[in-house]
């Protein structure tokens, strides 16, 4: 198994304070009795890693658990179903449009559950194994729900998933499919209160965030995010890419992805980090970085095309990431959401759901103001499959025509529906 990194304890991202009770989800207690919520997050040892260098890291199984030397010290064996180890494709066509011509996507439908929740939850409910935990609990819209359900059934634990009855049907049957009871409440605030009352009356243990304001989901979980930032410098011969974007709601991946890649050059590994770039519905962190808050305040919410990322809050840990990578926050439109989710598909063969096309939506709108170098490598994190919200989609496809008549008739057929002639 080789060397495993020593575990310090849980730090606050704010104060520094560190501290030993693992079952701390509720984030930092001294700031939070200063009436700041802050998140915490898993501090280890690298300093007795100094020998190790990319070489020792194995080359399979191909997952995030290769990576375990870098992962934090836990006596359960891993609850895995294969996750990590998603592909980091060239989107050619897309840069030349774009006139990026070091443009990556990292293909994180690729995943079990086809998102990148599955990193975050194997750490989780690893974790929640190792301290015995004998229910898991998750509240999410979809894809974090999904990934927990079928974690805690690979560990045989029961799974109580709080919901919004608004989600799409799609997302509630992937939650029900892998075993857990689903529950769906009016409003976010109301699922938290119910599986904060899980928690403590019964010890379960949460894979996400419950409290107000959010602050992020369990520190442990989070560190499966870090593998990100792994296989990506892995992937361009150990170097970081210049802007890594990500969609963000609580901010669980921004926080995470950029964890991983000041690791790797603390470590030696890579010789620089890269600018991190937030891509968010209705902008709590764009609107703290504009005004230089200290803590996200609440911003104005409402429907958006990327339901799962579309939250009013914002976090210290995603603030805290932009800040120390340089980066900054977009608010994007359903409009270049949308047309980010067309384009993808359609010119690079990668179908997402809104919500993960969002980072190239975000993309759209800082290249359509050169906010990006023209020799940036850039990185568009797709975290989730498209067929997580096929609605979404429907709505700019075309009907599908019914065939009748000659082959000839078929052609005139697709030329007027799809605009292709295909006739020769």
């Amino acid at each position: 198994m080789g060397p495993q990194v020593p575990l310090l304890g849980l730090e606050c991202l704010r104060c520094g304070a560190l501290h030993d009770d693992q079952r701390l989800f509720e984030g930092c207690p001294a700031c939070r009795e200063r009436g700041v919520s802050v998140n915490l997050s898993v501090k280890l040892d690298y300093a007795a890693l100094r020998a190790l260098t990319p070489e020792d890291i194995p080359r399979s199984p191909r997952s995030l658990w290769r990576f375990r030397a870098l992962l934090p010290p836990l006596s359960a064996e891993p609850v895995t179903l294969g996750e990590g180890g998603t592909p980091l494709l060239h989107l050619e066509r897309l840069g030349r449009q774009l006139g990026l011509s070091r443009l990556y996507g990292k293909d994180e439908s690729r995943n079990p559950t086809w998102s990148y929740k599955d990193r975050l939850c194997s750490l989780a409910v690893t974790h929640a194994r190792a301290l015995g935990a004998r229910v898991i609990t998750i509240s999410s819209t979809g894809n974090h729900g999904a990934a927990t359900a079928a974690f805690a059934a690979r560990a045989g634990l029961p799974c109580v998933a709080f919901t919004l009855a608004s989600v799409p049907e799609t997302m509630k049957i992937l939650m029900q499919a892998y075993g857990a009871a689903v529950v769906a409440c009016d409003t976010s605030e109301a699922r938290w209160a119910l599986m904060r009352e899980g928690i403590e009356r019964f010890g379960w243990y949460p894979t996400s965030g419950y409290v107000v304001p959010p602050i992020g989901s369990p520190p442990f979980g989070i560190e499966g995010y870090k593998t990100i930032a792994y296989e990506i410098a892995e992937d361009l011969g150990w170097t970081a890419p210049d802007v890594v974007i990500v969609p963000s709601s609580y901010s669980d991946g921004v926080a995470g992805i950029w964890k991983g890649f000041r690791e790797l050059q603390a470590l030696g590994w890579t010789k620089s980090v890269p600018r991190m770039v937030a891509a968010e519905p209705h902008g709590p962190l764009a609107n703290a970085l504009t005004k230089g808050l200290e803590i996200p305040e609440v911003v104005s919410g409402g429907p958006s095309v990327a339901f799962s990322i579309a939250s009013p809050y914002g976090t210290y840990q995603g603030l805290a990431a932009l800040r120390s990578s340089g980066g900054l926050a977009e608010r994007i439109t359903d409009e270049s959401t949308l047309e980010a989710q067309r384009v993808l598909a359609r010119d690079e063969g990668i179908f997402v759901e809104p919500s993960a096309s969002a980072a190239l939506g975000a993309l759209l709108q800082l290249a359509g103001r050169q906010a990006i170098e023209p020799d940036a490598l850039v990185v568009v994190m797709l975290t989730s499959g498209g067929l997580k919200d096929p609605g979404a989609t429907h709505a700019w496809l075309p009907a599908v025509p019914r065939a009748s008549g000659t082959f000839d008739d078929v052609l005139r057929t697709i030329r007027g529906s799809y605009g292709l002639d295909l006739g020769g």
